[in-house]
């Protein structure tokens, strides 16, 4: 059985991924995942009920919607380590002043980051071009070696992992306004950072293994 395309493509960045995650630890050239997310900032119509003995706070289903805001997040997941970046827009120039601060204010001795990241079209050196003169983006992108993770793979990075846990345990709510929210996210991130870890298992062996349907059958 042949293989497609797209399955080869998929196959090709779902393995070269796994291959970086499995890089031991090096400060000079630090393995960096980045995802974003954009979020509704949300602010309540009333204020809610407080919390009396035997009941929870209730809030009125009302609410005053107060625009999107954009978050990068970056995490080195073997230094437990993650920040994020909260931006009006989601624009080419947003991600490269993200990438220019990961540069120089993040990891200002690394030689050269290992960012993973998905396929989204903004997420290309390109964008430096865009924001910043060209030998600004010429520096900046010499800093970075990009490992994409598979379209429709995205699972694959974890910074995905953590959006999702900062979902969970600080966005779940209403947050009236970017402040706020910029204020909670910070507060999460220094809760985060050096206490959690990620135990991420999921290695080229085992890939072969659980998505061999996407493998060519070779016939000797």
């Amino acid at each position: 059985m042949g293989i497609t395309e797209a399955s080869a493509e998929f196959v090709w960045h779902m393995e070269d991924g796994r291959d970086v995650d499995q890089r031991p630890g090096d400060p000079t050239h630090p393995v960096v995942c980045l995802d974003e997310t954009s979020r509704q900032v949300v602010a309540e119509g009333r204020d809610p009920l407080p919390v009396r003995p035997g009941r929870v706070p209730r809030h009125d289903p009302e609410y005053a919607r107060a625009g999107v805001v954009n978050l990068f997040l970056v995490t080195e997941p073997l230094r437990s380590w993650r920040q994020i970046r909260v931006s009006q827009q989601r624009t080419r120039l947003d991600f490269a002043h993200c990438i220019k601060e990961l540069v120089e204010v993040h990891s200002p001795e690394a030689k050269r980051i290992v960012l993973v990241l998905d396929q989204l079209n903004t997420h290309s050196p390109a964008s430096l071009y865009e924001a910043f003169p060209p030998a600004e983006a010429k520096r900046l992108a010499d800093k970075l070696e990009i490992h994409s993770t598979p379209k429709h793979g995205s699972w694959l990075n974890m910074a995905e992992i953590a959006l999702s846990v900062l979902q969970r345990q600080c966005l779940g709510r209403r947050l009236g306004d970017r402040l706020t929210l910029e204020r909670e996210v910070a507060a999460w991130v220094v809760a985060r950072n050096g206490a959690a870890t990620v135990d991420w298992r999921f290695t080229t062996a085992d890939a072969r293994i659980k998505l061999k349907r996407l493998y060519p059958v070779i016939h000797g």
